[in-house]
């Protein structure tokens, strides 16, 4: 008889029958459903992908069934009323690094040579970084400029120190350095033409005229 029967029977469907699961939804790029008009998340790995809703409760259950393993619950959420979205974060990939955890990477020739001077250096960029420093630049080069002249370990020590008490102005590292070396640091000035050395010019006035 089984092999009278075998001739009008069917193989089983490979996907269940999903009647049961409630309404298909697509998961969007935010990996989110609109349920009622109400936004529930669902696992980032879904997103784009077809999942079912239905209301089990006072809960709505989400199953996912286009696999080879079979359906399976992939979330479930108490429910909410449109404006009040229902997001479960575990359903999101970790967020990146805040921006006191980042390392930072040099992008030119003079940030390079800043973080070379060491760890203290590092931690300055970051800090300066997160606090909105302004001009960077000029002072990684002030600071570069430093090393040179007091040597790279006095200069990092000065860098977590400005680092540490939020020290981030003009002048900061080397009012440091200064307080901790007991010498007054000061760059050279561009003398004004009041005060150059060269000859003047003055006696040429008036030739030609």
């Amino acid at each position: 008889m089984l092999g009278e029967e075998r001739d009008r029977l069917h193989r089983l469907p490979a996907i269940a029958h999903t009647v049961c699961f409630g309404e298909t939804r697509k998961v969007s790029w935010q990996s989110t459903i609109s349920v009622g008009g109400a936004l529930y998340s669902v696992p980032s790995t879904f997103v784009d992908e077809r999942v079912w809703a239905r209301v089990d409760g006072g809960e709505l259950v989400v199953v996912h069934a286009d696999s080879a393993d079979g359906p399976r619950e992939v979330a479930r959420h108490a429910l909410t009323t449109p404006g009040r979205p229902s997001i479960d974060e575990a359903h999101y990939p970790p967020r990146p690094a805040g921006a006191l955890e980042r390392k930072p990477r040099a992008a030119s020739a003079d940030e390079e040579a800043f973080l070379a001077i060491g760890p203290g250096a590092e931690a300055w960029l970051i800090a300066a970084a997160a606090a909105g420093a302004s001009r960077v630049r000029r002072k990684l080069a002030e600071a570069v400029d430093l090393a040179k002249l007091h040597g790279a370990g006095q200069v990092d020590e000065g860098l977590r120190a400005a680092a540490d008490a939020g020290r981030f102005a003009d002048g900061d590292l080397a009012a440091i350095l200064a307080h901790h070396g007991g010498e007054v640091i000061a760059f050279p000035t561009r003398a004004s033409e009041q005060q150059s050395l060269q000859r003047s010019t003055r006696s040429w006035e008036g030739f030609g005229g």
